[in-house]
């Protein structure tokens, strides 16, 4: 792919672009790393663009945010006061436009119970889950969904916090640890089969990749440090199931709410059917991540698909 440049007048017509990067969550260092690359694929580009790391060493955040002189923003924030509308919604009172879902779809993306609890009511699959307290009968939960199960902190990513549990032991050694990161915690019926990630831009699918690691699942590690993962564009699916799993992705990227782009994650059951498990508003963008891969396999150079992402960038106050 040849180099990827804009043109003069779409440069002036985005103005000085603020890449938001860093924030506070557990999920900080790889917002940088993700940040760096887009600053880089923007330049590249000749888009006028810096970083404000919003939660550098002695800096306020608002504060920042109230001094920049910018036009729009580029979102590359991970995890919580970043990717869970908190951003969006200061963003919005400034009236200035940014990338990524608005403030209602970034909280449900965020939310990991909730956005199940809609894709339940809008009747998309996804696996049965049970939430966890101190107070949970862990004794019922094991028999309702069984072993192996999932726990996860309902407001993480990067599958920080999560476990893969086979007994009741390790399930309540497996919630101390996931609330240790979040005061709400799910169990999550184990899904036993193929995984498949599907990023979407502007409201179009991307090439789905088949996941491959040999972890006990795609965890942080498998996601950015392994170099054994496997990211397959031979899905091994019928040009009819891969219809199927795209339009179901894509439906319920929309039923959240959610637009510009993102990425929807979803597992095969033993019975052939496609389960949802989450999506997310803001992927990341290092040089292990999924959405830069998938752009790469439809013929996009990073510098092509940030400048597409950006493209999106609006204000919904400013409709």
């Amino acid at each position: 792919m040849s180099d990827f440049t804009i043109s003069a007048e779409e440069a002036a017509a985005f103005g000085k672009v603020a890449v938001l990067m860093g924030g506070d969550s557990a999920e900080r260092s790889i917002s940088l790393r993700s940040g760096a690359e887009v600053l880089k694929g923007l330049k590249a580009a000749g888009v006028n663009a810096f970083e404000i790391d919003l939660c550098a060493e002695g800096a306020d955040p608002v504060e920042q945010l109230l001094t920049a002189e910018f036009d729009r923003a580029f979102l590359i924030l991970h995890g919580r006061g970043g990717e869970d509308g908190t951003l969006q919604g200061l963003l919005e009172m400034l009236k200035k436009p940014y990338t990524g879902s608005g403030v209602a779809a970034s909280a449900l993306g965020m939310d990991k119970l909730r956005c199940k609890q809609l894709w339940i009511g809008a009747g998309f699959p996804t696996p049965a889950f049970a939430e966890l307290n101190d107070a949970t009968d862990l004794n019922q939960v094991a028999k309702d969904l069984g072993f192996p199960l999932m726990v996860k902190p309902v407001h993480e990513g990067s599958s920080i916090g999560m476990s893969r549990v086979l007994d009741l032991g390790q399930l309540k050694a497996a919630y101390e640890e996931a609330a240790k990161y979040d005061h709400q915690v799910i169990a999550e019926q184990w899904i036993q089969g193929a995984e498949y990630t599907m990023a979407i831009l502007n409201d179009q699918p991307l090439p789905v990749i088949r996941l491959e690691t040999t972890h006990d699942f795609y965890d942080f590690n498998a996601k950015y440090e392994a170099n054994d993962t496997r990211y397959l564009f031979d899905h091994q699916l019928s040009d009819q199931r891969y219809e199927v799993l795209q339009s179901l992705a894509l439906r319920a990227f929309q039923a959240v709410g959610c637009r510009g782009w993102g990425r929807v994650d979803l597992m095969m059951d033993s019975q052939g059917e496609f389960q949802l498990l989450e999506v997310n508003t803001l992927p990341g963008m290092t040089d292990h991540s999924l959405v830069p891969m998938a752009a790469r396999q439809a013929g996009k150079s990073f510098s092509q698909l940030v400048v597409e992402i950006l493209r999106t960038a609006r204000c919904d106050r400013e409709r």
